[in-house]
């Protein structure tokens, strides 16, 4: 039996007595406060806090960690908010990687094309003898250059795709832009894939990134088959150093012969190899696409493109059967929502679901939830759905400014994100990331979340304020909130009897103004009360 004993610094206990004792045994919190103290004669290790906060470890209830962790071994364009800046990234791959056949690169910023669109003669000049796709931060769009297109086929007699767009110009040529999983899969049959061994680095390079970021549960939102594999080799070889449930993504032409798959896979997960540290009780639906690409689903049409109502990724009966299927399996239902209509298709399959299986507890997830009619707000407590936001969007950043809100205009811009009016009209809410979309650090999005403002501080008082969380609140969101997303009923809190999932900053978030809780580090993260990070 392993115990440990933390003392000397600020315990936050969303709301308990004051306290700057913790006792840890077993991987339980076993007391609190003088009775820690003398909780055992001696411990095994006794961490002084020297004044520093413990609090709940993170959660995050929406992320991509393997394809993040990937990522990163790849072109990664994470950091780089400039086209020409973008183009030197493609170029100095490109010199320094002369045997790929094939250039592939991810997380471009959306906002440094015009209208999000990038053209194929853009990435010519750069490579133009080696095909090259370019993936935007939201993974909802591919950009290529020409020698791509003329590989997989793709002209101006090309059909459109089902579920998907090819931009096209007023000829009907294409530029180099398709949208949404449909656009995206006319190159699936001759783009590269991510063999195993680059999969089993990038699992390693995510579990880093995470534990660094004192994050201790992660929802893995899109995972196929063969990346289960990958997490439980990793949990059976102790790489994980972090939770993560897959959720399987249901495919709209493929969903019922994908059942059985999903379902071995999580018996699978299940087993005891995993060690208790992959799940996969999950399914994953994209409602619709993202606002930015003019893909995401409303219920009025577009500011800038009157004919264009967005593109829904499912049609309103097929979501609705595909989850009440879904449901009937026992999983755990999580959609991606962007736009008002995609919101309110998410919260109708939900509902139908549940009448027409009956009662039990499902906890489903409509993640995301950017844009929601008022008149659908009162239906996610009603249903029991969870809202999981990314709070790091809820702010004017480059995307926010120069695309959504043209898209939208001013009177549906008010409407993004209602995190506090969702939370004080009973629904539950959990935080997120959606990395590599975005940065991991729940500490960021802590941030945004208790002042809706950037880090340049604007707008002075924050963007829509009355939708400003209180920093305790904030921080239960991306604790208890994302634990509750996850079943783990016993986690999320420091009290006795919870799971001993903590983390250690270097400063006390909750004393200082909101702005500044970004700039908190983490110095210790631990896993079920063993240290799984120190800086």
């Amino acid at each position: 039996m392993s115990t440990t004993l933390f003392r000397g610094g600020p315990i936050i206990t969303f709301g308990g007595p004051p306290s700057d004792a913790v006792a840890v045994s077993n991987g339980r919190i076993v007391a609190i406060g003088d009775e820690a103290r003398s909780w055992a004669t001696t411990f095994d290790r006794v961490v002084d806090l020297d004044g520093r906060p413990l609090l709940p470890a993170f959660r995050d209830g929406h992320a991509h960690p393997l394809h993040a962790g990937t990522n990163r071994l790849e072109l990664d364009f994470t950091g780089i908010h400039t086209l020409d800046g973008t183009l030197d990234a493609l170029r100095a791959w490109r010199d320094s990687n002369p045997d790929d056949a094939w250039i592939v690169g991810r997380c471009y910023d959306p906002s440094i094309l015009p209208n999000a669109f990038g053209r194929a003669e853009w990435i010519d000049a750069v490579c133009p003898d080696r095909p090259v796709t370019l993936f935007p931060t939201d993974n909802h769009a591919v950009w290529t250059n020409t020698a791509a297109m003329r590989a997989a086929g793709i002209d101006r007699d090309t059909a459109e795709p089902p579920l998907g767009e090819i931009v096209r110009d007023a000829d009907g040529e294409p530029i180099g832009m398709f949208l949404e999983f449909g656009g995206i899969g006319l190159f699936g049959q001759v783009m590269p894939t991510i063999d195993r061994p680059m999969q089993d680095r990038g699992l390693v390079e995510a579990m880093r990134a995470m534990s660094a970021e004192g994050i201790v549960w992660a929802q893995d939102a899109s995972v196929r088959l063969d990346e289960l594999d990958v997490y439980l080799d990793g949990a059976s070889s102790g790489i994980a150093t972090c939770r993560i449930n897959a959720a399987f993504r249901a495919d709209p032409e493929r969903w019922r012969r994908q059942r059985d798959g999903f379902v071995d896979g999580r018996r699978r997960a299940a087993e005891p190899d995993s060690n208790g540290l992959v799940t996969a009780n999950t399914i994953k639906f994209f409602a619709d696409g993202v606002i930015e690409a003019g893909t995401g689903f409303l219920l009025e049409p577009y500011e800038d493109a009157p004919h264009s109502c967005g593109l829904p990724n499912w049609s309103a009966g097929g979501l609705t059967e595909a989850v009440r299927a879904f449901d009937a399996d026992g999983f755990q239902i999580h959609i991606h929502a962007i736009g008002d209509a995609g919101v309110r298709m998410a919260l109708d399959a939900i509902e139908h679901a549940q009448r027409e299986n009956g009662r039990r507890d499902r906890r489903p997830v409509i993640a995301h939830t950017q844009l929601v009619h008022p008149a659908d707000r009162p239906r996610f407590a009603a249903l029991g759905v969870i809202a999981n936001f990314e709070p790091l969007w809820a702010c004017w950043d480059d995307a926010m400014v120069d695309l959504t809100f043209p898209r939208l205009g001013p009177q549906r811009s008010a409407l993004q994100y209602p995190i506090a009016s969702l939370a004080s009209g009973g629904g539950r809410i959990s935080f997120g990331s959606d990395w590599p979309v975005s940065s991991h650090r729940p500490l960021d999005g802590l941030a945004v979340a208790v002042t809706r403002q950037n880090a340049a501080g604007e707008p002075v008082g924050g963007w829509l304020p009355e939708e400003r969380l209180p920093i305790l609140q904030a921080i239960q969101a991306y604790t208890e909130g994302s634990a509750y997303q996850a079943f783990d009923d016993d986690a999320g809190r420091i009290e006795v009897g919870q799971a001993a999932d903590l983390v250690i900053l270097d400063r006390d978030i909750t004393a200082v103004a909101g702005n500044e809780v970004a700039d908190a580090r983490v110095d210790q993260t631990w896993l079920a009360g063993q240290p799984v990070y120190e800086r």
